[in-house]
């Protein structure tokens, strides 16, 4: 059996205590059509430990949106992501698998694991930052937290319900606006004196594709290799999570810098 079909099946912890069957059933699908080594890892940390750790296996993770992100930062990390692919079966609520299916990873258990053993591999675009972060799918800068709401009581709802009733007609909501600077290739394409409501970046065709969306203006676009944001203290959204705060980052585009293996057409 050739190395190509050494597999190292590695198990979000999370996927096995929230769906132990889903897990059974991918494991018996790939060790039936390949040799592999299952790992348990109860951590993150040893989840990463067992990943890197894979020697010539073609690694395989079960799980969801955040263990794909997991493995690719550590391959990215190791400079090993150009060499070979990763294969993912999402187990997982359906929310938390958006990344993956958007991506183009079957949604049922089976199908995605007959797809790591009978699929090709498909290169993708990734954005790293100078921090060596990477993004996947969306980056939203700048990205602030909602405030945590607490739980419902009788009087606060008897509270909430006399403000209703006698509160004035309401007002539009002021928007919230922020001042960055953003160059694209090394070109500024706004400045602080013109405050933005907020930036939106995906990785396309090997470029990145960043929309400007201005306070009182429709939105701008523009494409580069190369995106730099600065300003005040600022937070961002890359996948779904939230990093900062920072005052200044720059985003590059590796075009097809990863492979994910994928159903054949």
């Amino acid at each position: 059996m050739s190395a190509h079909d050494q597999l190292l099946v590695v198990i979000d912890p999370v996927a096995r205590r929230s769906d132990g069957e889903s897990v059974r059933i991918a494991k018996d699908v790939l060790s039936a059509g390949a040799e592999a080594k299952i790992c348990l890892p109860g951590s993150p940390e040893e989840f990463c430990r067992a990943l890197a750790r894979r020697g010539s296996r073609r690694p395989v993770v079960l799980g969801d949106d955040r263990t794909l992100l997991r493995a690719v930062a550590l391959l990215h990390r190791e400079r090993e992501l150009a060499t070979g692919a990763l294969s993912l079966v999402p187990i997982g609520a359906p929310d938390s698998l958006e990344i993956a299916h958007a991506l183009g990873v079957p949604r049922s258990t089976p199908a995605a694991a007959r797809a790591v053993l009978d699929g090709r591999v498909r290169r993708l675009d990734l954005l790293v930052d100078d921090s060596d972060g990477v993004v996947l799918d969306e980056l939203l800068v700048p990205a602030v937290p909602g405030p945590a709401s607490a739980a419902p009581t009788v009087w606060g709802t008897c509270r909430s319900l006399v403000r209703t009733l006698v509160r004035p007609a309401p007002t539009a909501l002021a928007v919230r606006t922020h001042r960055l600077r953003v160059e694209v290739d090394g070109v500024l394409l706004t400045d602080v004196d013109s405050p933005v409501e907020s930036l939106t970046v995906r990785s396309v065709g090997g470029a990145a594709e960043v929309t400007v969306h201005p306070a009182a203006a429709p939105p701008r676009q523009a494409t580069a290799r190369v995106l730099t944001v600065s300003g005040p203290d600022f937070r961002y959204r890359a996948d779904g999570r939230v990093t900062g705060p920072v005052r200044r980052r720059t985003w590059t585009v590796l075009g097809e810098a990863w492979g994910l293996t994928l159903p054949r057409d």
